[in-house]
């Protein structure tokens, strides 16, 4: 007699390999728009599903939890981050967590790094210019820049995608630095040729750049908060690919305004798609909409890790990417 196949509901539309390998192997729910559940949809599906496939535009709280039905047993995130999920409470309701860290490291560091010259070298400013009808020739003064080799780089989480950041820096003739909550083992270290600060506020004081690659937890929400800002020199930068809540937008902007920071590259904002219009007044920054991870590669590879979750749970074995609530 063969088995029933798991409900699953997948909350944003995902790769189109991605949703017909869910096809073949679940019963599984697809979305047609590309557009976010809303609180009462997501409530719906987790009061009849077996399994939730949600992204980080979904924010599953306690509340949201109280309502998820019995048969509710797994969320397979889309995506490494899980700060839109109360795993702590979720672990207590029977439901496990899963994720798919590791896909998107190398994707992400190649976005920070594309910001960090994308700033210093003012590359926006100058796709402007040679586009408009303003642009009169090449100058000995115009569109001056900074060299990227041999500033110091402070990075911000030395987790996977803070590595990665610093071996394409290095390569770049960047000076590594680094903050962590525990200092990186001496062979992961030295071949990085990256110097540990216990002080965060001791390194940011220093460096040329700060890169922020720590993901949003309670302890670093605002970590870069107004008063830590103002430790940065005025001619240092700031890039921003992990998480928006861990930067005072607010105070960033205030003080890229006033010069007392000389320029940011922002990936991701502190209340999601809703970006400062202060800060999108600024010439000085350059914001993406949440493109760090946004290759066709990694898009699929998520979804791969997905799948082998569910799988591997359907099987009655434990998801290779369980989420354990107080060790992200």
């Amino acid at each position: 007699m063969p088995t029933k196949k798991l409900s699953v509901v997948v909350t944003r539309r995902l790769p189109d390999a991605v949703q017909s390998r869910m096809a073949e192997l679940f019963d599984v729910t697809l979305r047609d728009t590309d557009t976010p559940m809303s609180r009462d949809a997501l409530a719906a599906a987790m009061q009849g599903a077996d399994v939730l496939v949600p992204t980080i535009t979904d924010a599953i709280d306690a509340a949201l939890l109280a309502q998820a039905g019995p048969r509710l047993k797994l969320i397979a995130n889309y995506g490494a981050g899980v700060d839109h999920i109360d795993t702590g409470t979720a672990r207590q309701r029977g439901i496990l967590v899963s994720n798919t860290p590791g896909v998107l490291t190398d994707d992400t560091a190649d976005m920070t790094m594309a910001l960090m010259l994308s700033v210093l070298r003012r590359i926006p400013e100058g796709m402007r210019i040679a586009q408009s009808d303003d642009w009169t020739g090449w100058a000995p003064t115009a569109m001056l820049g900074g060299r990227i080799a041999g500033r110091r780089l402070g990075i911000l989480g030395m987790g996977r995608i803070g590595q990665a950041v610093a071996r394409r820096a290095r390569a770049f003739g960047m000076q590594i630095h680094y903050h962590n909550r525990k200092r990186l083992r001496a062979e992961i270290e030295e071949p990085l040729g990256a110097t540990y600060w216990d002080s965060l506020d001791q390194m940011v004081a220093r460096m040329d750049v700060i890169s922020v690659n720590c993901p949003h937890t309670p302890s670093t929400f605002h970590l870069m908060n107004a008063r830590r800002l103002k430790l940065m020199k005025p001619d240092a930068v700031i890039v921003n690919t992990s998480r928006g809540e861990v930067i005072d937008e607010n105070a960033l902007t205030r003080m890229l305004r006033s010069g007392e920071i000389a320029g940011a590259g922002l990936d991701v904002f502190e209340r999601g798609h809703e970006i400062n219009p202060r800060l999108k007044a600024l010439s000085n920054v350059i914001l993406l909409p949440h493109m760090g991870s946004a290759t066709v590669e990694g898009r699929l590879e998520m979804g791969e890790k997905v799948l082998i979750n569910i799988k591997t749970f359907a099987d009655g074995h434990r998801p290779p990417d369980l989420v354990v609530p107080g060790q992200l």
